[in-house]
């Protein structure tokens, strides 16, 4: 799964530095420290206080400015200031008339740019935007590109309406601005967002889909090596109850200079241990029993094997079950290794009768018992036999 992530990772990187859309942008804005200074005309003290509470606007100079605080005075009332004839009342101490002034206007009714070329008009030092009152103590960022050199701030509304009322009573207000601190914060666009999540989503399916391919082709391959190894097992025990021949020397069935196995393509050999299928075609037992597990067919005729000697592919235990046929005289054993071919029927000329072959043991099965039978009576015929030319042991 960790490899799964780190490529996820790696693809989404390289998403976002392919698409510049993608990228986030940064903000860099100034604070202002916002002073006022007045006189209390009850207690003939003056009142003054300072605080980092404004906001340069985007367009503004960045740079001090101060004033006797005027607000508009227009017929209607309009705080905002919009309109481009607004006249602004400057309460000046001691009838002062040409002191520089700021402008104080309430956010709303028109753009920031109109704002500030309405008050620039009435030649203005500064223009100091206070915000809306639900937004409480917080400023915004404000756009009013083409407005010259004049300074623009915003300040919240509670200190706008500590401004405004002490104005609005005559009372001369002057304010101080000055550069504060530096803020430079770094945003993601809304494109961005939805790009990022769109390529999130599709590595996540992609990672989900092949996640769910590799288990699915694990299980299959571990359902498939389960199921070879049980019938590999089973048609093993099976090849098991052939009949096996031990090769003698100057053995009369069997030319060990003419006949050969048809795996390995060797003449057959003295001591060589032969197993000997259903069809009466004979190969070295560790020749044809690899053949066998793979192929369960005889190389040379092709017949099935496991389906001659009767079985449909049962399941291991029934393998396991079956009794395994006990040696009988003159018959050949499909659990041993070699046939011992009796040496006392050779001068009789003829097999011993099959019903001493029933007597001597459990009976085999069918299929086996003639095969193994049928063997070696061609091979005690050959011996016993002087007028087909063959010497006589």
């Amino acid at each position: 799964m960790a490899g799964i992530r780190a490529r996820g990772a790696l693809a989404l990187l390289a998403l976002a530095l392919c698409a510049p859309q993608a990228r986030g942008r940064a903000l860099e804005w100034y604070s202002a420290v916002v002073g006022i200074e007045y006189v209390d005309p009850q207690t003939n003290l003056t009142v003054w206080s300072v605080s980092e509470s404004g906001r340069f606007g985007d367009s503004s100079p960045k740079e001090d400015a101060q004033g006797l605080v005027g607000v508009p005075h227009a017929p209607g009332g309009d705080p905002e200031g919009c309109a481009p004839g607004t006249r602004f009342w400057v309460p000046t101490p001691g009838g002062q008339g040409s002191a520089p002034w700021v402008a104080l206007v309430a956010r709303g009714g028109c753009t920031f740019k109109d704002k500030v070329l309405a008050a620039a008009r009435r030649n203005a030092s500064a223009v100091v935007v206070y915000n809306e009152e639900r937004y409480g103590n917080l400023t915004a960022s404000m756009s009013h590109a083409g407005t010259g050199n004049i300074v623009v701030i915003m300040i919240s509304y509670p200190k706008g309406r500590e401004i405004l009322d002490l104005v609005q009573k005559g009372i001369p207000v002057k304010m101080t601005i000055g550069i504060g601190t530096r803020h430079v914060q770094e945003f993601i666009s809304g494109q961005s967002v939805v790009f990022v999540a769109i390529a999130f989503i599709t590595m996540m399916i992609i990672s989900l889909a092949w996640l769910i391919f590799y288990y699915i082709q694990r299980f299959l391959y571990t359902g498939s090596q389960f199921g070879s190894q049980s019938y590999r097992k089973e048609t093993k025990k099976v090849i098991g109850q052939l009949p096996l021949h031990t090769v003698k020397h100057g053995e009369k069935g069997i030319d060990t200079d003419a006949e050969n196995c048809a795996v390995c393509i060797e003449n057959f050999k003295v001591k060589d241990v032969i197993r000997i299928l259903p069809c009466k075609h004979i190969f070295h037992r560790i020749c044809i029993d690899p053949w066998l597990l793979d192929h369960r067919t005889c190389p040379m005729c092709k017949l099935d094997v496991i389906k001659a000697l009767g079985y449909w592919g049962a399941e291991a235990e029934d393998v396991q079950e079956l009794p395994t046929p006990e040696s009988a005289p003159e018959s050949v054993s499909p659990g041993n290794v070699s046939v011992a071919l009796q040496e006392e029927g050779r001068s009789s000329g003829s097999s011993l009768p099959s019903s001493s072959s029933s007597e001597s043991g459990p009976r085999c099965p069918a299929s086996y018992k003639e095969d193994a039978g049928e063997h070696t009576a061609l091979l005690d015929a050959g011996r016993s036999d002087p007028q087909r030319g063959g010497p006589v042991s």
